[in-house]
């Protein structure tokens, strides 16, 4: 289906800066073909249209009739080739007035199966969190009920405006079947642990090549994921690297993400986690490193110097009392920051407003420098920079000619985005993704009216209370 939308207020890059402009987005196979400045025809021509009844003045459902005697010119698109001869009759019409449209939101980093966990294992430190109370109970859950699970945590994700994750995992082909069923866009991976990818490694490199191989598709891509330096050799991490640059698949692990993790790591190989993984040829342009809360030396530079993404986790690393990401000395070295939001086992949300909220405050307060982390630089953290290292720049995370038609629309009337005063520092301070009303992704949509189509939410909720009751028992 192709849309045009109109009356909204939208988040767009002129000239290198955000800013919020009125525009008319084309929607066509599932891109944006154009993203033009209304004129004055064509509100008068919405204006009457609505109150005739002809457009259905409710964005959430998406549905409209379209007035087959207006042409695209009279909706502000430039007269150029290829698109002079678009007429509105191809089009759906839909009036987003009193909305702001973003580029949906990227959560780049977490675990999607454990949102069953939620509010499990809290008030411990990081070491009893994951070995004592995260560990076991994953030892013991069924394979399906990483589906259900995952469900949950991707129609929360939706429902605050996320409309790509990256994830790691442990249950074959759960998360892939879960995002192929919402119509989320996705990159997965398979957590590998071990010292060799090939011996002790080789059944989980297995598991994602499988999934891989079944659930693949323009929404859904893969990664290489080794879990973190000390659940694998730097032989491995070697070895996925290799795979990866085989393959063209996206990298990501954890690193530095504690005290421990970091102390631990140089008593036993001499380096840092950092300068270990630059040692295998793990740090490329393509590669995730979640947490990064804990840099020493020269561990900053090294990130920069190979061009790696940082995706900072503020809650769940603030939860586990492992401290904050030197979010501000990474930009200020140059390095991509990227913003996810973990697990909801030591979250307990997938809510990146509440990310980007706590990011921008949270920087602020440790540099005792209000203009530190400012809201555009956050936005963008969890837009445009997160497209870079999927080699997506220009295509996810902003609303422009060619991209992919991920939108979140966003209920200008709630009271926390009144008064209209900035609406960008609105995302970062006053917004909570409660304002989150519908969600496009790749020109479809995926939540209309804070309802999604396309699933049953009532058997969601239902399935995972029972596999709490009976697997979470304390």
């Amino acid at each position: 289906m192709n849309y045009i939308i109109v009356g909204g207020k939208v988040l767009v890059e002129e000239a290198g800066d955000l800013v919020v402009r009125e525009k008319n987005i084309f929607v066509k196979d599932g891109k944006i073909c154009a993203v033009e400045e209304p004129s004055k025809e064509a509100c008068e021509s919405t204006d009457a249209n609505t109150k005739n009844g002809g457009m259905d003045a409710n964005v959430n459902h998406g549905r409209t009739d379209t007035q087959k005697d207006v042409c695209a010119d009279d909706l502000g698109m430039e007269k150029q080739e290829g698109r002079q001869n678009l007429k509105v009759a191809d089009f759906e019409l839909v009036d987003a007035s009193d909305k702001l449209i973003l580029p949906g939101l990227l959560n780049m980093h977490t675990h999607a199966y454990m949102t069953l966990m939620r509010n499990y294992a809290d008030d411990v430190d990081f070491n009893e969190w994951l070995f004592k109370r995260v560990m076991p109970v994953e030892d013991t859950l069924p394979v399906e009920s990483a589906y259900w699970s995952s469900l949950l945590g991707l129609m929360e994700m939706v429902r605050t405006g996320t409309t790509t994750f990256v994830d790691m995992h442990m249950f074959e082909g759960m998360s892939a079947k879960a995002a192929r069923d919402l119509g989320m866009r996705a990159y997965i991976g398979r957590g590998l642990v071990g010292e060799d990818l090939y011996v002790d490694g080789l059944s989980r490199f297995e598991q994602m090549l499988r999934e891989q191989e079944k659930y693949e598709s323009d929404l859904v891509k893969f990664a290489i994921a080794p879990h973190a330096i000390y659940s694998c050799s730097p032989k491995l991490y070697e070895q996925a690297a290799k795979e990866g640059e085989k393959r063209g698949l996206l990298l990501e692990t954890h690193v530095s993400e504690s005290d421990f993790e970091v102390d631990s790591t140089i008593e036993k190989y001499g380096k840092t986690p950092v300068a270990v993984l630059a040692d295998t040829g793990f740090l490329t342009e393509r590669t995730l490193l979640a947490h990064c809360v804990k840099m020493r030396g020269d561990d900053i530079s090294i990130i920069k110097n190979f061009g790696s993404t940082v995706v900072t986790n503020p809650a769940s690393n603030a939860k586990l009392g492992n401290g904050f990401a030197p979010v501000t000395e990474f930009e200020e070295a140059g390095v991509n920051v990227a913003i996810g939001t973990d697990g909801v086992c030591s979250n307990n949300s997938l809510n990146m407003f509440r990310e980007m909220g706590l990011l921008s405050t949270i920087h602020k307060g440790v540099r005792r420098d209000s203009t530190k982390a400012p809201a555009k630089s956050v936005v963008r953290m969890a837009t445009a920079n997160a497209a870079k290292p999927l080699c997506r720049a220009g295509l996810l995370g902003t609303i422009a000619n060619g991209a992919e038609a991920d939108l979140a629309f966003l209920d200008l009337k709630s009271p926390s985005m009144i008064p209209q005063n900035n609406l960008i520092a609105s995302l970062c301070y006053s917004a909570n993704g409660s304002e989150v009303e519908s969600v496009m992704i790749g020109g479809k949509w995926v939540m209309q009216d804070r309802r999604f189509p396309g699933i049953d939410e009532e058997r969601v909720r239902y399935e995972v209370e029972q596999l709490a009751a009976e697997y979470l028992k304390k």
